[in-house]
């Protein structure tokens, strides 16, 4: 029976593993903005600043393509992806139910200690956002949703959540910069974390469908459209624990 060789083992697990570690590096250039919105994307390039092969570049910018962040134009090359304002305001509004979610799921879960956590982040977010410091405001932001959705502890959710987030990133960004999300993010934070600290899973709830109600409200001032909430048709409500 044939066996494999530590050294053969190892170079399987490299060749496996080295378009992820092409994949999330790829990525990061997307998020930060050194790959922008609807730039081409050069194989070559990449593969000789990663000293790799264009095989490994090529795996990732597929997976890249599934995930939503790039695009392939045939005959013409790859392409960050660009999201138009109409789906990104779906995408919010997939969010709003989402995060609703998330905070019924996490009021419920959360200790005390993990709450202290979630409160020190907030006192970060506030100091950069003082500092008028966007990128470290959304690194915080990322972070702080982040530990809401290990706490709330789906996969499938986590899933989709992620890969919603990232589609938004870019106009997530412009809101906050010129939207005047900056000067109240943070504070809608805040009343996350006192939401969750409550326990009530309906409270935390609206809490967090609100917050992203006010990133989409922020989104549109920020491209000069309607406001969401005006434009969006209104439901009565007969729960409780409902915020509209």
């Amino acid at each position: 029976m044939p066996t494999t060789t530590p050294t053969s083992a190892l170079a399987f697990l490299q060749s496996s593993s080295l378009p992820m570690l092409m994949q999330e590096e790829i990525e990061r250039l997307i998020m930060t903005g050194e790959l922008p919105v609807g730039s081409r994307i050069n194989e070559s390039e990449l593969a000789a600043r990663f000293n790799t092969s264009r095989g490994p570049v090529r795996e990732a910018l597929r997976a890249l393509e599934e995930a939503g962040l790039v695009r392939n134009e045939k005959n013409r090359g790859v392409f960050v992806r660009e999201i138009s304002f109409e789906e990104a305001d779906e995408i919010y509004e997939l969010r709003e139910a989402l995060e609703e979610i998330v905070g019924r799921r996490v009021a419920v879960a959360m200790d005390a200690a993990a709450v202290d956590r979630l409160r020190a982040m907030v006192e970060a977010m506030r100091s950069a956002a003082q500092a008028q410091d966007v990128e470290q405001y959304a690194q915080l932001n990322l972070q702080f949703h982040d530990t809401l959705l290990e706490t709330a502890g789906s996969r499938k959710l986590t899933e989709t959540y992620k890969r919603l987030v990232k589609e938004l990133h870019l106009f997530r960004m412009r809101a906050l910069d010129s939207g005047g999300g900056l000067r109240v993010s943070a504070d809608e934070h805040a009343d996350i974390v006192a939401a969750i600290a409550s326990g009530d899973p309906n409270v935390a709830g609206a809490a967090l469908r609100q917050h992203v109600a006010g990133s989409r409200s922020r989104m549109h001032k920020a491209f000069g459209r309607p406001d969401a909430a005006a434009a969006a048709p209104v439901v009565q409500s007969t729960g409780e624990g409902s915020t509209r």
